[in-house]
């Protein structure tokens, strides 16, 4: 890849790829983009109370209002509200941990690998995404890690993030190519992952398969296309293959990476392009941008009533800038529509 180009519209003139880029920015504001359209109130989606409106309905978001919930993380990813705690991965620190809204944290397991994505089986036992052996692990009952499945005959690059429905089958996206080694871009195929271990090709031709939530009915997948700018829907059939491929929201000018769904049926997504978190309904519509001054990836709704947005940011995705360094951060803002679905 030379020094200089575009990956998909997406690499930036330095030709660094946009996932190891991290804008700077000293503000912590809350953009309101439907102002015009709304007034001063707040819709549903919103940051609770408290907040200054400026001239242009940008939204200041005082500390009272976006806290930070722990510090010491190298990379983040895949947070996920889960039994009374916010759990994540770990890039660089090789682990999995869990920590309560007070801010007490725990690690849950450490792999010889990055750990991504995270989800449940129905019966309770972890999965985690190997991002690099190209495998899911499974943690037994008894604390013991074993391999779940083997993504490597469909993976074409490191895989990534992952969602699990409540039947047990698991959607894994991967990165497409090698994207640290500046590798020729090439789309990739989402993976279903049954509950016994096997592997097929969900859906191809997929522009870098990101973070991904699944509607509270069970029936409809939607995936974040990090490098296509957009979010796609598929049918989930009962036997847990995708159908009705369509675009749900294109979102130019972005990223989309972790996310996650909230009850009015609103996406909140990390943009790996920008120190940001966006709030879009399906059709592209965004209602809500909450800048966090430091480059976002994850994000998810949890807490007790599941309208804590907890925001998961780092300097950088590079492991040569980062690993070690210990800088990155989970930040966490009230807002008034729950989470719903899953993750």
């Amino acid at each position: 890849m030379p020094d200089s180009g575009v990956v998909d519209g997406l690499l930036l003139a330095s030709g660094e790829p946009p996932l190891l880029q991290a804008v700077s920015t000293t503000s912590m504001t809350v953009r309101n983009e439907m102002t015009q359209r709304h007034g001063t109130g707040l819709t549903a989606g919103h940051p609770r109370c408290g907040m200054m409106v400026g001239p242009f309905g940008e939204r200041s978001v005082g500390m009272a209002e976006l806290q930070t919930l722990i510090t010491g993380l190298d990379f983040g990813e895949g947070p996920r509200w889960h039994d009374g705690r916010l759990w994540y991965s770990d890039f660089y620190q090789h682990r999995v941990s869990a920590v309560t809204v007070d801010g007490e944290r725990d690690t849950v397991l450490e792999l010889d690998d990055h750990p991504s994505g995270l989800g449940w089986l129905p019966d309770g036992r972890l999965l985690v995404v190997s991002m690099r052996a190209k495998l899911v692990m499974r943690v037994e009952h008894d604390g013991s890690i074993v391999e779940h499945a083997d993504l490597s005959g469909i993976a074409t690059g490191r895989c990534n993030d992952m969602v699990v429905a409540a039947d047990g089958n698991a959607y894994v996206g991967n990165f497409g190519f090698e994207i640290w080694a500046r590798g020729t871009p090439q789309n990739a195929a989402l993976a279903l992952v049954r509950p016994d271990g096997t592997v097929e090709v969900a859906a191809e031709n997929m522009a870098f398969p990101n973070g991904s939530v699944i509607t509270p009915d069970g029936r409809t997948l939607i995936v974040g296309e990090s490098f296509g700018r957009c979010y796609t829907a598929f049918d989930i059939c009962s036997d847990g293959t995708l159908e009705n491929r369509r675009t749900w929201a294109q979102v130019e000018g972005t990223a989309p990476d972790g996310c996650t769904l909230d009850a009015e049926g609103a996406i909140w997504f990390a943009n790996a392009t920008g120190t940001d978190v966006l709030r879009v309904r399906e059709g592209g519509e965004i209602t809500d941008r909450v800048d966090v001054g430091q480059g976002t990836y994850a994000c998810a709704l949890g807490g007790d009533d599941g309208c804590t947005l907890f925001i998961v940011s780092a300097d950088s995705a590079n492991e040569n800038e980062i690993a070690g360094k210990a800088t990155g951060v989970i930040r966490m803002m009230r807002v008034d529509v729950p989470h719903a679905g899953l993750p």
